[in-house]
């Protein structure tokens, strides 16, 4: 049941005659147009000669083509979970599983493929994955003839890690096979502390 404190009353307002006419808000929308183009005509123009003038990107926040990562032996830090797959609300993310052949995981990508122009570049699948295989880099100049093209396999996902590999494109990420790397951290630190430093047994009793 709804309190009576938590109803708000909303009082429908006054409006003046030339309010009513609309020719203050028209008058100012006018005034902060014509401000953008005096700025626009006066300072430096925004705009770039691309291709050969590019703009510099926050890597930190930007969200461009997919990467897979590679742990620090070379493999793909992947564990075919399927967590991307089922956050991905476009249902571009395409995995079939295998039986891994190294002792350090059960399963591993056999085939993953992205469908780039069905992606919505949202970065749900990055947030989702469990061992930050999966990034998306700053690049954004990818082009394909056909719709096949743009679908990415395995490989060229792991060539694109190899093209990027000099930076990391999140801010902060955490990249499998670097402990203690990342927004996770902090916690990762609390927790071996708290493995490592054993605690004392609280007394029930009061002190003598």
């Amino acid at each position: 049941m709804i309190r009576d404190e938590d109803i708000l009353d909303i009082d429908e307002p006054h409006l003046s005659a030339a309010e009513r006419l609309y020719l203050p808000q028209i008058l100012g929308g006018m005034v902060t147009t014509l401000r953008h183009m005096g700025k626009t005509l006066l300072d430096k123009p925004m705009t770039v000669q691309y291709p050969e003038e590019q703009r510099t990107l926050r890597k930190e926040n930007y969200r461009g083509v997919h990467r897979l990562n590679k742990d620090e032996d070379g493999r793909v830090a992947c564990v075919a979970c399927f967590m991307c797959s089922t956050a991905c609300p476009a249902h571009c993310i395409h995995i079939e599983a295998g039986e891994s052949p190294w002792q350090d995981r059960e399963k591993y990508p056999v085939k993953f493929d992205i469908d780039e122009l069905r992606c919505i570049y949202c970065g749900m699948c990055e947030e989702a994955c469990p061992v930050d295989a999966i990034e998306l880099t700053p690049q954004y100049d990818l082009v394909g003839r056909t719709r096949e093209e743009m679908i990415l396999g395995k490989d060229e996902l792991l060539a694109i890690f190899d093209e990027t590999d000099d930076g990391k494109p999140r801010k902060n990420p955490r990249i499998t096979g670097y402990p203690n790397t990342g927004d996770r951290a902090p916690f990762e630190a609390q927790a071996d502390a708290a493995d490592i430093i054993p605690t004392e047994p609280k007394s029930e009793g009061g002190h003598a």
